[in-house]
């Protein structure tokens, strides 16, 4: 089969991605900048049009369908006609990107989703450069071995021409190979340089014992704040800012790259202890809580840093890379401007995290969720007045998991709203089927909790409305529970929402109010119609029983604005009595039942007497 090539001054890009939007943005974004745009929707229609036109570039999608962007970019790079051309990963933020096993496979750049033109073009347009660039260098070794054939007989002249375009090679060789090892904004050795030091330090290491070193992961915190409210340009001065600062923490003989983004690494040579990679780390904190002046701005900036410790028995620098990664994560989950030093157990713990993930995913697939309802009892009449959907999750092998185990990585992810959105449909059906009941009343309640991350959907309350419709449910049976931090996250929007939900009769509910921000100003503006006090403030009014702590001020409080309470956590029956004397309206709690199965709660409905 002949290969062909198009027009030269039009360069030739291929998208992969399963999804036709962003096929359709990337398309668009990079044919208005005249580059021929070629698009495919999986590994097959990208096998066939590499076999009728060589690409220049192909731009990558990570997660696709049947094999994924990683097994993609192995058999491009296994195959001699494409093995050189460039591949961009394209990785959402939510998604879990592996950058080291993305570059280890060939890969030389990636774009994050949603796209930031500036971005996008800027790392195609480097990456085109850098191939027209080594295409150059080809193109003159083959034309100095075709000249060195033709002019056998004008040696003299031959030679002297020669000479000088070795020297331009070696020139536009040097050029290239800078390019190719440093950082083009900062000027700092890039991904690949670093990984060839640490190399270079390892091996060290295993042949000298007493040589010892230590690898710095930072990454900057709210970066892409600023990054997104000051704009690009106010990012890359930031970040050259950044790298200055950096540097001058460091000491002759030290490396600092950076890896990309806003995240930079420091190779630390031949130290004698893990105390003095901690102190660089420290100075480098401390550096950081110093204002940057920039051209119009002043920003404020700080970082978290993970600390690997040189071993000899690593197998390969970019496990060192990837551990000094896993501590900075660590370092950022604890609080974030500060440093963590790796702990084996971390690893362990990486990959069990990787396990749940992927049976997570497969979970929402295989639909392994259920939905268990735990009865809201009325302390006027001392009958069940409603049920609080709780989601657990049937695991194959380790049966059933408490969602305090998987919520997080589910938030992470963003498999969360699909989770959240099926929990409210099976609720909102098994509300309907319990009604229908002759002996329920049919002023019986049913209360989801949603995720901040549902907040952020624009079609929240249409799914919503959808959902009531289909189970012909009674919206105003339908209580929804909210924490604090949904409210304060993004004030302006949930404000919109939560007015939309009051206005169709559904219910809001304070969830766990009191362990989060406890500012009663938003208590004022938003529709709310309950508090549920948290069962730490439940636990703590039994265990002094001359100072309830803040029990009793909550209620006064739901009280004043015309709420609800209800306490959460309920366990003995002095604490019912207690909250009865506190005019408290609802409680639930193991006091009355644990967590039940639909059957079982309709069972309890229709045969429990009064507390």
């Amino acid at each position: 089969m002949n290969y062909q090539r198009l027009d030269p001054d039009k360069k030739d890009i291929l998208i992969v991605d399963d999804l036709a939007d962003n096929l359709r943005v990337l398309s668009s974004l990079l044919t208005r900048e005249g580059y021929k745009v070629r698009k495919a929707l999986n590994w097959q229609m990208a096998l066939i049009a590499c076999q009728t036109v060589l690409p220049d570039l192909i731009l990558l999608d990570i997660m696709m369908p049947e094999i994924d962007g990683y097994e993609v970019c192995k058999r491009f790079k296994s195959w001699d006609l494409t093995a050189d051309i460039p591949v961009i990963f394209i990785s959402a933020l939510d998604d879990v990107f592996d950058k080291v096993k993305a570059f280890k496979i060939g890969g030389v750049d990636y774009i994050t989703k949603p796209f930031e033109v500036q971005e996008v073009l800027a790392r195609v347009q480097n990456q085109l450069a850098l191939r027209a660039a080594q295409q150059e260098i080809l193109n003159l070794n083959i034309e100095l071995e075709q000249r060195v054939k033709q002019r056998t007989g004008e040696l003299e002249k031959t030679l002297q021409k020669l000479q000088s375009e070795i020297i331009s090679r070696q020139q536009l060789q040097k050029k290239l190979l800078d390019i190719a090892l440093h950082d083009s904004l900062t000027g700092l050795p890039n991904r690949a340089l670093f990984i060839r030091r640490l190399e270079k330090a390892l091996n060290h290491a295993k042949q000298e014992y007493n040589y010892q070193f230590a690898v710095l992961f930072l990454d900057c915190d709210r970066f892409k704040v600023i990054n997104d409210s000051l704009g690009h340009l106010v990012g890359d001065e930031l970040l050259i800012a950044i790298a200055h600062r950096l540097q001058t923490c460091l000491i002759s003989g030290q490396t600092l790259a950076r890896l990309g983004g806003d995240e930079f690494a420091i190779l630390l040579e031949n130290i004698t202890n893990i105390n003095l990679a901690i102190q660089v780390a420290e100075r480098i904190l401390q550096q950081l809580t110093l204002t940057f002046k920039l051209t119009r701005y002043e920003v404020f900036m700080n970082a978290s840093i993970g600390i690997s410790w040189g071993n000899k028995d690593y197998d390969r620098p970019e496990y060192l890379l990837r551990d000094a990664d896993t501590a900075m994560y660590r370092a950022k989950a604890l609080g974030r401007a500060r440093y963590h030093v790796f702990d084996p157990a971390m690893y362990q713990e990486a990959l069990q995290l990787l396990d749940l993930e992927n049976d997570l995913r497969r979970a929402v697939e295989r639909q392994e969720f259920l939905v268990y309802y735990q009865p809201i009892i009325s302390l006027s009449t001392g009958r069940i007045s409603g049920f609080e959907a709780l989601l657990r999750w049937q695991h194959p092998s380790r049966g059933l998991v408490s969602p305090t185990e998987f919520i997080s990585v589910a938030e992470e992810t963003g498999l969360i709203n699909t989770i959240n959105i099926w929990v409210l449909q099976s609720a909102c059906h098994q509300l309907r089927v319990l009604q229908r009941h002759s002996l329920i009343s049919q002023s019986l309640t049913i209360s989801v909790n949603l995720s901040a991350r549902l907040f952020l959907q624009p079609n929240l309350v249409a799914q919503i409305d959808q959902i009531i419709n289909e189970t012909k449910i009674n919206a105003a049976n339908l209580e929804l529970e909210i924490t604090e931090s949904v409210i304060m996250e993004n004030i302006n929007t949930v404000s919109s929402i939560l007015q939309q939900l009051r206005q169709r009769q559904i219910k809001l509910v304070m969830d766990d109010f009191g362990t989060g921000y406890s500012s009663l100003s938003y208590l004022h503006n938003f529709p709310l119609n309950a508090l549920k006090i948290d069962k730490s403030f439940v636990k703590r009014m039994q265990e002094n029983q001359n100072n309830m702590g803040l029990v009793p001020a909550m209620i006064s409080i739901a009280d004043s604005m015309g709420m609800a309470t209800i306490a959460e956590g309920v366990e003995t029956q002095e604490q019912l009595v207690q909250l009865r004397s506190l005019n408290c309206n609802f409680a639930q709690g193991y006091l009355f039942s644990q967590p039940l199965e639909p059957k079982l709660a309709l069972e309890m409905l229709t045969t429990t007497p009064q507390w």
